[in-house]
């Protein structure tokens, strides 16, 4: 395509611009408007740079060129661009633009909140640090010099700080060297596995596996069931999302899905067989077939992996910042006690 998208480099959207701009797409699509008539509107509303955006890519529109080339133009997340992509193959158009905008806005907002969830205690990590090193390095040996020639024994919070400084660096350089041989795994062997070998790994992380499991789940089955929804058989859906190359995970399962369909082996049975699949998602595909409505079980239980996500994130975020404010507030009380207990003992004596 040789029209404005291409020929001026576009400025690259955040991912709250790209959702908030396609959950307003799809709300006025919502309420009838034609795409481009949406677009312009929207359009009205931004930035010039934006405005100026749009206005180039609704020529491209009019000329025919699919939306979600548009939006690979525009240099949008792969994943909302695939929620348009199968938007445009079943025909619920308003009903994907609003769900992918939500999921990534949700998505957004988590990472926004551990950001800020983190900043002050990092803040907090970094002044306790600076006064640790004042104290390791200027007055605790100066203290610790006059405690041991009145007869002192180093007291436990004495032996908590020196324990610290000493095993602290042998922290962080176990950490570097693990950083180091994980840099060198992913360049030397990671790289050159098959995109669902790399998954498949990936799910084993603690945590964040977790996370990708229940992501790779939901967008499976919500574009497959709105696939259904707009009357298009199984194969035929598989055939879609086989196409889609911009999203070469998805695009190999499909692959993969339809070479063992051909061999007669059931659709649930193939499902479980994937690592990075939800273990109930095979149960909801079996049980969806059997009542004659696999679309409204994928969307049920795509909905599903999404509130999981959201409270294992949750659950996570208030996990880390108690640690962190335990953890300072051990070490800074270390710090004084490590100090003010020997004067103690010394104003007893007196």
């Amino acid at each position: 395509m040789n029209g404005w998208c291409t020929t001026m480099k576009p400025n690259k959207w955040n991912v709250n611009e790209q959702a908030s701009f396609l959950k307003r797409t799809g709300e006025l699509l919502a309420r009838g408007y034609p795409i481009a008539e949406a677009i312009e509107s929207i359009a009205l509303q931004l930035p010039t740079k934006r405005k100026e955006e749009l206005y180039g890519c609704l020529v491209e529109l009019k000329k025919g060129t699919p939306f979600h080339e548009i939006l690979n133009n525009l240099r949008f997340n792969k994943d909302l661009i695939g929620y348009v992509y199968f938007a445009e193959q079943h025909g619920s158009f308003a009903d994907a633009l609003l769900e992918g905008s939500d999921l990534a806005l949700l998505k957004d907002h988590d990472l926004q909140k551990l950001l800020k969830l983190l900043q002050y205690p990092m803040l907090l990590i970094f002044i306790t640090g600076v006064l640790f090193i004042f104290i390791e390095n200027t007055l605790l040996p100066r203290f610790t010099t006059l405690f041991s020639s009145l007869g002192l024994e180093a007291n436990f919070f004495t032996k908590v700080i020196y324990a610290f400084d000493q095993y602290f660096p042998i922290v962080i350089g176990a950490m570097l060297t693990f950083l180091f041989l994980a840099a060198i795994y992913y360049f030397l062997v990671f790289r050159k596995l098959s995109i669902l070998q790399q998954r498949s790994q990936l799910i084993r992380i603690p945590i964040a596996g977790r996370i990708l499991k229940l992501l790779f789940t939901h967008y499976f089955s919500i574009q497959l069931s709105f696939l259904l929804s707009g009357g298009i058989s199984v194969s035929e859906a598989l055939l879609l999302f086989e196409k889609n190359q911009r999203q070469p995970f998805y695009s190999k399962i499909a692959e993969e899905i339809k070479v063992k369909l051909v061999t007669g082996e059931k659709l649930e049975t193939i499902l479980a067989a994937f690592s990075f699949f939800e273990k109930e998602f095979p149960m909801i595909v079996k049980h969806g077939q059997d009542n004659g409505k696999l679309e409204q079980e994928l969307l049920f239980f795509s909905k599903h992996c999404v509130t999981n996500m959201e409270e294992m994130i949750e659950k996570s975020l208030k996990t880390i910042q108690p640690i962190l404010y335990l953890f300072i507030g051990f070490l800074v009380v270390s710090m004084y006690l490590a100090i003010l207990l020997p004067m103690f003992h010394l104003l007893d004596g007196i």
